[in-house]
């Protein structure tokens, strides 16, 4: 993982507005998975429009007095001088990244001044202090470093070293995003499905999840999939939904491994397949997600896309019910099994159940 990487990972699929554009799933019908409906986005406190003006960063202590050429952070191609400070970022020598960091904005390199800033961030190899994380944020960001941009704009949001200010991080999401961030894109799409701090405009929040599907954001890939799924903002477009469902399903999206196999299942927008979608519906079981657990035991209960296993399919029921999703007919399955078969399930699903004990203990 590289510190570009590792900076923008601060900021999950849905940390920016919690469950926006991820899909409820409605009750099954006796013998099939019901297609999920999204859920409404919830709203954010309204906050003025970003202005197009840049902040004024003070140079912390140790910078050099003015910016180096060039707006952006120049990468380094191959055959290049190895790069001794992410070398050691990466390693985990977190305090010789620091010093070789710091000798390094003293000739005006703006990666090295969002290294420190990461450095800081995270306290790692220093103290941690999100006074001076921000300070190298901001000086690497007015000298056109995207990455530096984003972390700056993950404080201005979550309130790190100052208020919470919602224009200017969407200002400085919108300077990543067209340096080709592809999370600050998609960040900045969010901002437009809600319509809070911009108008509602689900065409323009398309096209920055459509910029970031393109550079590999499995978030986007999932959210632009809703927007086609649904016709929104973007014409409906079942097959092009489910290809990128499938990105995303592949990439580790447990939402969209789950609305991917109810594709698969129903064959909308891809060809029906029973057995890949019980595939899909176990790994986002076997990933917590109560929804296809319950899809699961529907699949064990009638032997679609699998052989049908009582013991397994009571199991998932009590799992799911427990998760949240329950389910009257798997109920009414499980009553109608004998006892031995609801005893092995029953012992079959106590370390699920015990997880599920402790996370809420």
């Amino acid at each position: 993982m590289t510190a570009r990487r590792r900076i923008a990972g601060h900021t999950p699929a849905a940390a920016l507005v919690a469950g926006l554009l991820l899909a409820t799933m409605a009750p099954l019908a006796a013998q099939q998975p019901a297609t999920p409906a999204p859920s409404p986005a919830p709203s954010r406190p309204a906050a003025s429009p970003p202005k197009p003006t840049a902040p004024a960063a003070k140079p912390p202590a140790g910078a050099p007095a003015k910016p180096a050429a060039g707006a952006a952070a120049p990468a380094r191609p191959g055959g290049a001088e190895p790069d001794v400070a992410f070398g050691a970022f990466q390693r985990g020598y977190f305090l010789t990244a620091f010093h070789e960091a710091t000798k390094r904005v003293e000739t005006g390199d703006v990666r090295a001044m969002t290294l420190l800033g990461e450095l800081y961030a995270a306290g790692l190899g220093v103290p941690q202090n999100d006074q001076k994380a921000a300070e190298w944020y901001a000086f690497a960001a007015g000298r056109g470093d995207r990455e530096a941009m984003f972390a700056l704009a993950m404080f201005r949001l979550g309130g790190r070293a100052g208020p919470k200010d919602l224009g200017e991080a969407a200002r400085l999401l919108a300077a990543a995003a067209k340096l080709g961030h592809a999370a600050a894109a998609y960040d900045l799409g969010l901002f437009y499905v809600e319509g809070q701090l911009f108008p509602q405009d689900l065409g323009r929040a398309a096209e920055l999840f459509r910029t970031a599907a393109a550079a590999g954001s499995a978030e986007a890939q999932y959210a632009l999939a809703v927007l086609h799924k649904e016709g929104r903002g973007v014409p409906q477009n079942p097959a092009e939904a489910a290809r990128l469902l499938e990105r995303a399903a592949v990439a580790g999206i447990v939402d969209a491994q789950v609305e991917y196999a109810i594709a698969l299942f129903n064959g909308t927008g891809v060809t029906k397949d029973e057995a890949r979608a019980a595939i899909w519906f176990r790994r986002a079981a076997m990933r917590g997600n109560a929804v296809a657990q319950n899809r699961l035991a529907r699949l064990l209960s009638a032997g679609r896309g699998l052989t049908a296993d009582p013991v397994e399919a009571v199991k998932w029921h009590l799992v799911a019910k427990a998760g949240g999703a329950g389910d009257p007919f798997m109920e009414d399955y499980a009553q109608k099994q004998t006892p031995e078969v609801r005893q092995n399930a029953e012992k079959a699903a106590q370390g699920w159940l015990e997880m599920l004990r402790q996370s809420r203990s």
